[in-house]
C-alpha cells in the first residue's frame, strides 16, 4: 500500500471513529460496525489477490 492510501485509510478510519460516537442509537451504531466490517473483508481480499505466489526457496 503506498502512502497516499495509507494517509486517506487513516483519516477516513477517524472520520469513521468521530461519526460512530456522534451516533447515539444502537441499532445505527451496529450498521456503522457491519459497514466497517465489509470495507476491511473487501479490502483484504483485494491485498489477497494483489499478493504474488513467492517462488521456490533457493
Amino acid at each position: 500500500m503506498d502512502d497516499e492510501n495509507i494517509a486517506l485509510n487513516s483519516v477516513l478510519g477517524l472520520e469513521l471513529n468521530r461519526v460512530f460516537f456522534a451516533v447515539r442509537e444502537p441499532t445505527n451504531k451496529q450498521k456503522i460496525i457491519e459497514f466497517a466490517r465489509e470495507v476491511l473483508q473487501s479490502e483484504r481480499e483485494d491485498l489477497a489477490d494483489n499478493i504474488l505466489p513467492e517462488g521456490p526457496a533457493s
